[in-house]
């Protein structure tokens, strides 16, 4: 391990100014990158083949369509038409926005579906006199469990896929009992401890009345410009097409990196959008956040840190796969609740790989440890989930202001519970395996 002690602090130093957001994420892990080949510890060369390129192409792909899909106003027309199913009962509210959040962050990116649902759902909520803070919770909660279920629901996910090489069902044949049970455990829990605040209002006329005139001023307000059908349809089936192929990837042999890129340039051609415009709707700092990240974990692992790290801490804790699969589960929660779990799961990686190759867990378990941790585990803190910091900061816009205590009262025993289902899933699954 010659050589390590400089990787070592700027690894350390970068994911403490993630974690605690003293600089922008993609500086402070460029920077790293560029301190290392500034005093030639790595060379640029080996700098780039320590980059994922499967993973970056996936993200791209995945934000491109994304981007194309919020401007034909699906993530609108879906919102308002759930509201107005609801008609102003607050469990349906809970219910039926849950569902829409939760399939949306499998599809699709949790952070989008918070940008889009959480407007509406405070204005419904605080329009009847209901506490939003309830909802603006329980949505950020649920958009962190349901991405958990795909391959391209939440980036630990993306990452671990990309890296190990598991496919879109695999994710989803695997990791969707546990996430089904979560999200249910989720809502009992939500509705159990906020009783008084769902009672139906079906008794009273008044406040019936009221509530058609606020779903008609959502719908115009939401959905005043005109919705081009034509651009929308485009837009869904080529949605469609990128599901499909990800599904279908053991025939077609494509990777999902490619498969989203090409899905996204295909949109550009027929959609005929303003590409410049587009891009600008791309999270770049995201891609180079990555990237970063890539590095300076491909650097640690080149010179054996992560090697040191699994033998001697990981590994000493002995060869039963049951306390294997739920270290790596409750570590990855823990932790991922209050750092951030892009980093996290990316140092991970290479020491799940070496505790695979001293005592190798059928199936995927320990994979799907790491993936079930890591999302999960956001749910723990109002900073563990990029959705958690996103909804907040959009209540703050209606004048809802949620503390991190307040946060974390309702999430952190989610988490605990949702990290318990995962517990249970993985040690029968694990039983049935050996």
């Amino acid at each position: 391990m010659e050589g390590v002690f400089i990787p070592i602090v700027v690894f350390l130093i970068v994911y403490a100014a993630i974690s605690f957001e003293l600089v922008n994420k993609a500086v402070a892990a460029l920077l790293g990158v560029m301190v290392l080949l500034a005093l030639h510890i790595i060379d640029e060369h080996t700098a780039i083949e320590f980059i994922d390129f499967e993973t970056i192409m996936l993200l791209l792909g995945m934000m491109m369509i994304v981007a194309i899909l919020r401007k034909s106003g699906f993530f609108t027309i879906v919102s308002v038409k759930i509201a107005e199913l609801t008609q102003g009962s607050p469990l349906k509210i809970l219910v039926l926005f849950s569902v829409v959040t939760a399939g949306l962050s499998a599809c699709l990116d949790n952070v989008t579906t918070v940008l889009i649902v959480i407007p509406i759902i405070i204005e419904l909520t605080a329009g009847m006199g209901l506490d939003p803070k309830v909802y603006v919770i329980s949505q950020a909660v649920i958009s962190n469990i349901g991405g958990t279920a795909t391959l391209i629901g939440d980036p630990p996910n993306i990452i671990i896929g990309s890296k190990v090489g598991l496919t879109f069902n695999q994710f989803i044949i695997n990791l969707a009992a546990p996430v089904v049970l979560a999200f249910v455990a989720s809502l009992f829990y939500i509705w159990l401890t906020n009783r008084n605040k769902f009672k139906p209002i079906d008794t009273n006329l008044a406040k019936l009345f009221s509530v058609q005139l606020l779903l008609e001023k959502i719908r115009f307000n939401y959905l005043s410009v005109r919705i081009d059908k034509i651009f929308l349809t485009k837009s869904l089936v080529c949605l469609g097409l990128a599901i499909t192929l990800f599904v279908t990837q053991t025939i077609t042999k494509l990777s999902p990196g490619v498969v989203a890129v090409l899905v996204a340039m295909i949109l550009f051609l027929i959609t005929k959008v303003d590409v410049e415009h587009m891009l600008e709707e791309i999270e770049w700092s995201t891609l180079l956040f990555f990237t970063g990240l890539f590095i300076l974990v491909g650097v640690l692992e080149a010179k054996g840190v992560i090697e040191w790290i699994a033998h001697n801490v990981f590994l000493r804790i002995g060869d039963n796969p049951y306390i294997l699969v739920l270290v790596v589960l409750w570590v990855s929660g823990i932790a991922s609740g209050f750092l951030d779990n892009i980093p996290f799961t990316i140092t991970m990686i290479p020491v799940v790989r070496l505790m695979l190759e001293a005592n190798p867990i059928p199936n995927n378990i320990l994979w799907w440890a790491l993936s079930l941790g890591a999302c999960l585990g956001g749910n723990l803190t109002m900073i563990g989930a990029s959705a958690n910091i996103v909804s907040v900061g959009m209540a703050k816009r209606f004048n809802q202001n949620i503390s991190f205590l307040e946060f974390m009262r309702s999430s952190a025993v989610i988490s605990v519970i949702t990290l318990l289902i995962a517990s249970i899933y993985l040690t029968v699954f694990l039983w049935l395996s050996l």
